[in-house]
């Protein structure tokens, strides 16, 4: 007869726990159970594989014939969703034990991956490789900046705000990282996404090298106002020399995509990510990114965007998001756009085609619109406009 065990202990052997221990855990009725389970979900699994490969295949033959601007038909995406497991389930009893063995088992296994970065590993980054420490202003002042270098990119009070509303829930606030509530602070991250757009790590690293020099110039007219005191003069002018050294380091990396994630999980690349939160640097980075979503937009023929399409466009990349907004992509399935486990972990864009994403990106916006943080930074924007008609 064997013994159930009702806590699975690490062992302080090199190798981590395996199925096999589970199964000895378990009763002969427990383990047939199980097995059968396990034999289902193998096979279930296989499908999943052999859905998602056919999604890679066909986002690849997309992208060599982007490449040759020839258009899309619908044969190039793959138009159903992924297959739904209709096996068998386990007792409410054994997926419980099964749940806390999986929690042993990573305990036990030293080469489990790492949790993601969180804010205080940005900070500690920028702290030690940059002498950075970003400085804090209210969450009002920051809105006011932010709106204020949006205005002067062009970008609008409409699309800024709903992209707000839908990214932080209308009450993030600008060091918000994805997957942790902006005041509570619980839960746990699910990416380096942070602040109002939600930048990701590379998105930090991106804008940095394609604008460095527009940032610089900005913090230099900021050193040059007369009005400013010998405090602030000495701050910017550590910004100033930061920046510098941030850019300079980024423009010694290719300017490609896959170059500028690696170089974002160095500790050099997540000081620069902790630049999202100091209230200079913060507000005209994040603005940055939409404007460079927008003039993506513009060079593909797309001049006038709502918010719900800005938001696509963050939220599935620029071209991918264009991608989705018009026939045939609008009516693929959300799987063709995303990586296997970006469909998963967002988890509003499973079961949708590209259109029903657009649509339920302006419902969530509408939503949450009215919600405090959003009601404050459409009214920054409005003080904006105020002093804007004064002048």
């Amino acid at each position: 007869m064997a013994l159930a065990l009702l806590f699975f202990i690490p062992s302080t052997k090199a190798h981590a726990l395996s199925t096999a221990d589970f199964l000895g855990s378990l009763s002969y009725s427990e383990a047939d159970q199980f097995q059968a389970w396990k034999a289902a979900r193998r096979a279930y699994q296989a499908q999943l594989d052999q859905y998602w490969a056919a999604v890679d295949q066909k986002r690849a033959e997309r992208k060599r014939k982007r490449s040759q601007k020839v258009p899309f038909a619908a044969s190039d995406y793959v138009m159903s969703f992924p297959p739904k497991y209709t096996g068998p389930s386990l007792s409410a009893d054994l997926a419980a034990k099964y749940d806390r063995f999986l929690a042993a088992q990573r305990q036990s296994d030293p080469t489990q991956p790492k949790e993601l970065a969180t804010v205080p590993d940005y900070l500690a980054a920028a702290k030690s490789v940059y002498n950075f420490v970003p400085e804090r202003v209210s969450e009002k002042e920051f809105k006011v900046r932010y709106a204020r270098e949006a205005v002067a990119l062009g970008l609008s009070k409409e699309q800024v705000v709903r992209v707000y509303a839908l990214e932080t829930g209308g009450v993030g606030t600008y060091d918000m990282q994805s997957g942790i509530h902006p005041t509570n602070k619980n839960g746990k991250a699910i990416s380096s996404a942070l602040g109002y757009a939600q930048l990701l790590d590379a998105n930090s690293v991106n804008e940095l090298a394609r604008s460095g020099p527009i940032f610089i110039s900005r913090i230099t007219q900021k050193l040059r106002d007369p009005r400013n005191t010998p405090e602030r003069t000495a701050l910017l002018k550590h910004k100033l020399a930061v920046l510098k050294k941030m850019y300079a380091n980024v423009k010694h990396q290719p300017f490609e995509w896959t170059v500028q994630q690696a170089y974002a999980k160095t500790r050099e690349g997540m000081g620069i990510h902790a630049l999202n939160i100091d209230g200079d640097i913060g507000p005209m980075l994040q603005a940055m990114k939409l404007k460079t979503l927008q003039d993506v937009a513009a060079k593909n023929g797309r001049y006038a965007l709502s918010g719900a399409e800005l938001e696509l466009m963050n939220l599935a990349g620029p071209v991918t998001g264009l991608e989705m907004m018009v026939a045939p992509g609008s009516n693929a399935p959300t799987t063709n756009f995303f990586s296997r486990r970006a469909y998963y972990v967002n988890k509003m864009v499973i079961g949708l085609t590209g259109a029903q994403l657009q649509a339920e990106l302006d419902r969530r916006m509408t939503f949450a619109i009215n919600k405090p943080g959003s009601v404050e930074f459409a009214a920054a924007f409005d003080s904006i406009a105020v002093q804007g008609a004064e002048r």
